[in-house]
């Protein structure tokens, strides 16, 4: 079998509609400068208030991808 490697990076997404559009988001940025993403898990969410008032909802997205380096 052969070993791989993968890094991890946190990236945070937001929505004015929902945590699932606010993790999607932070997805499909990653996705357009990335490669070989395989794995996203959601870490946090949370709220952005204003005026006792839900302004934004907040995904904070764990992210792996293949790790290559020059060498590959």
């Amino acid at each position: 079998m052969t070993e791989r490697v993968y890094k991890v990076i946190q990236l945070v997404g937001t929505s004015t509609e929902s945590w699932e559009r606010a993790a999607s988001a932070a997805v499909e940025r990653a996705s357009s400068s990335l490669r070989d993403l395989r794995v996203a898990e959601i870490a946090e969410l949370d709220l952005v208030l204003e005026d006792g008032a839900v302004t934004h909802y907040r995904a904070k997205v764990n992210v792996s991808f293949k790790y290559e380096d020059d060498a590959s």
